[in-house]
């Protein structure tokens, strides 16, 4: 431990044979490739996690490829602790490596008292970025999102404001997350019509959440139609339903889970995990053993699978959980016959 804690205050240099094994997806109709799978610190980077370890799994993270991190203002716990944290990191270790580096954020949730302090009023956004950009000790980021879709502000306005912050220079690019098929169309119109194009959308998206897939009755289309039409870029979030699709929870429940540790900020709790869930979860493991791969990494081969998806954006708890994470990337094709087992085994009830 002592040896370890050591290596971590040694100046960080990043192991050169980083791009040697990632594989990068071309993020919609636009010059920027992501990488297959990237880090997102929604959850393990707040207060109540160990820096040391955050510290680990970024490097690690980067020295396998993994140039995209992702975050939003609300992340930690608290709202702003993982800006705070990558932002050190950053500062100490990686400040030399900003141009390899694909940094994002979010605005949209709850994040300060009062009327301005959430949703997409163009006065929230711009203030939240500037907020973030403190935290995180840069002059722009690379990506910038609309968190989520406001039924009380003119999407006119949210989408003008992501406009004025790409040519403001505070985003290189603009993205919305969990924008529906249609609000996700009119959202691209406008930021097309405004010279800021809609560079990529994040959804929630898991063999367990299917809701891109569901058809909007007035248009005929789901959102990844949408998106495969309009050739903006897919990041899926939460691809293992927060654990769910791995073999984490086959024993019963560990201590360190997010489920054990009772976390907030939209984390899982134990009435999510029922004996029906539980049942497709096994049966999944089994077809991933077929596989050759552990039950997560056959659950992000499975989203992989479709073109549209640019990235999968993965949390990790630990260097090792990546490490698993990134071999899905050695098999991510499907015969029939496992996607027909797959599908029937999703259809069950839970």
């Amino acid at each position: 431990m002592i040896t370890e804690q050591i290596k971590l205050l040694i100046m960080y240099t990043a192991a050169s044979s980083r791009y040697e094994s990632m594989k990068y997806n071309r993020c919609g109709h636009s010059g920027l490739l992501l990488p297959a799978i990237s880090l997102g610190l929604w959850h393990n980077f707040g207060d109540v996690d160990d820096y040391a370890n955050m510290q680990k799994t970024i490097f690690y993270a980067f020295d396998n490829g993994i140039t995209h991190f992702d975050l939003a203002n609300n992340y930690g716990p608290p709202p702003g602790e993982a800006e705070r944290n990558f932002g050190k990191i950053f500062k100490n270790d990686l400040f030399a490596y900003r141009d390899e580096m694909i940094i994002s954020s979010k605005a949209g949730y709850y994040m300060w008292p009062g009327p301005y302090g959430e949703w997409g009023s163009r006065k929230y956004l711009i203030a939240s970025l500037d907020q973030s950009l403190k935290r995180l000790g840069v002059d722009y980021v690379d990506i910038f999102y609309s968190h989520r879709p406001d039924p009380g502000t003119p999407l006119e306005e949210t989408m003008m404001a992501l406009d004025h912050i790409v040519k403001s220079g505070k985003a290189l690019y603009a993205g919305i997350s969990s924008y529906d098929a249609m609000q996700t169309r009119k959202a691209i119109g406008i930021l097309k019509e405004l010279g800021t194009p809609c560079l990529i959308h994040q959804p929630k998206y898991s063999m367990f959440v299917r809701w891109v897939e569901e058809t909007n009755n007035e248009m005929k289309k789901n959102l990844m139609d949408v998106l495969g039409e309009e050739q903006v870029g897919c990041i899926a979030f939460s691809p293992l339903a927060q654990g769910l699709l791995s073999d984490k929870y086959l024993q019963g429940i560990p201590a360190a889970s997010r489920v054990g540790r009772g976390l907030s900020n939209g984390a899982i709790q134990q009435d999510d995990i029922s004996p029906g869930t539980l049942s497709k979860i096994k049966q999944l493991n089994e077809i991933a053993k077929k596989r050759g791969q552990s039950h997560a990494q056959m659950a992000i081969a499975w989203l992989l699978k479709d073109k549209r998806v640019t990235s999968v954006l993965v949390g990790a708890s630990s260097a090792a959980q990546l490490e698993n994470s990134l071999g899905s990337l050695k098999d991510l094709s499907f015969d029939s016959n496992e996607l027909s087992s797959i599908e029937k085994i999703l259809k069950m009830s839970s």
